[in-house]
């Protein structure tokens, strides 16, 4: 450019007395305004339109900051800048200063996630491993505090360059939220809402510290490894069940199972029912409050041993031309009561060598009545 063009073009910028900023993007948050050598003639019209803040710096020292309006740059209304230059009676026209329009509106559907996976320690599945992903939203709360920390000289900040800062900050303060949080692990994807807002919390001083407010903070989703979610969903169910209709119906599946295959493998459906059997048995030595037919204890001895916990009898029984089972001895008298079997049914149980009719098993036979005793035998 020759020296002609050089004057015209500090004559033409010179002479602009209006200050304004028109953001025809959605990603600019601070915008330097440009003139000629930053000189601003006196008496000026600045305008800050709405979602917008006028921020004046002063060789790089915060100065005056106007909020959506229309002013006219007079002694009194930059007191700040007044005083950093000295003007006591006014100010000559042109004075030097930089103008940064600030964008406050709310960005919104910030996305935020964890790059790397965190481990966790869970009381009943020893160190996990999680992942979590969301949105955030924020705004300039504070435009001369984010120029002077986060600007600085830049003369066109975008989002995408404070995003890379934040993400940061949110995914390390996730992570020791999460890990003071102690909660069991199937817990987290179902408290995201509660989790979101304790978050949302911890980083607010953050963000605030650096003049950026942080409105709202989601956590969309926590996943876990594939192996894990399974042996979560096997715990809870097992946690729920009552596990002695779960040994039952395992037991009718298997039989069913024996029943259908033609390979002929009863004998091995069997088995698998009478360990079923053994398991009830073991489940009624660690638990005998859970009913049945307790066995003749032994007289109370002088010594400190116990004697042996009562063992829960457990029957077989032909319904409809299958073998159902095992049953307690008060699950099988309501069977009987109810007329799901009778006295000519079979039934069996561990000991007996074969099937035999409920009216012939001893125990059995007080399922049907008649508790009046057998006359006494004749005397010598």
């Amino acid at each position: 450019m020759d020296i002609f063009g050089k004057i015209k073009e500090k004559l033409s910028n010179e002479f602009i007395d209006i200050i304004e900023w028109l953001d025809y993007t959605d990603d600019t948050i601070a915008h330097r305004f440009e003139r000629y050598q930053n000189e601003i003639k006196n008496g000026a019209k600045l305008i800050v339109r709405e979602g917008q803040t006028a921020v004046f710096v002063n060789e790089g020292q915060l100065a005056d900051v106007f909020t959506p309006g229309t002013y006219e740059l007079t002694t009194q209304n930059l007191p700040i800048l007044s005083t950093l230059k000295g003007w006591k009676y006014g100010f000559n026209s042109p004075f030097k200063a930089e103008v940064y329009f600030v964008n406050t509106h709310l960005f919104t559907d910030e996305k935020w996630g964890t790059k790397n996976p965190i481990t966790l320690s869970d009381d009943r599945f020893g160190l996990v491993e999680i992942r979590a992903f969301g949105t955030y939203a924020f705004r300039i709360s504070d435009a001369g505090k984010f120029i002077i920390d986060i600007v600085g000289t830049d003369n066109n900040f975008t989002n995408f360059e404070i995003n890379e800062h934040l993400k940061s900050l949110i995914a390390t303060r996730f992570t020791d939220t999460v890990g003071e949080a102690n909660l069991p692990i199937e817990l987290y994807a179902a408290n995201t809402t509660e989790l979101s807002e304790t978050c949302k919390e911890v980083m607010a001083p953050e963000f605030q510290s650096v003049g950026i407010s942080l409105e709202k903070f989601y956590i969309e989703n926590v996943s876990m490894p594939e192996e894990l979610k399974k042996e979560i969903f096997e715990y809870s169910r097992i946690d729920k069940l009552d596990l002695d209709k779960l040994t039952k119906f395992k037991a009718a599946k298997a039989i069913e199972a024996a029943a259908q295959n033609e390979g002929g493998t009863a004998g091995a459906g069997m088995g698998m029912g009478m360990g079923f059997v053994l398991a009830q048995q073991m489940g009624g030595l660690m638990n005998p409050q859970m009913g049945g037919q307790p066995v003749a204890q032994q007289p109370a001895t002088t010594g400190a041993v116990p004697p042996p916990m009562p063992v829960q009898v457990q029957y077989f029984y032909a319904a409809n031309g299958a073998q159902q089972g095992p049953v307690t001895f008060d699950q099988l008298k309501t069977l009987f009561a109810n007329r799901t079997i009778n006295r000519e049914s079979l039934v069996w149980k561990q000991g007996m060598s074969n099937w035999a009719q409920l009216q012939e098993v001893e125990e059995l036979k007080s399922f049907l009545g008649g508790n009046t005793p057998p006359p006494l035998p004749p005397t010598a």
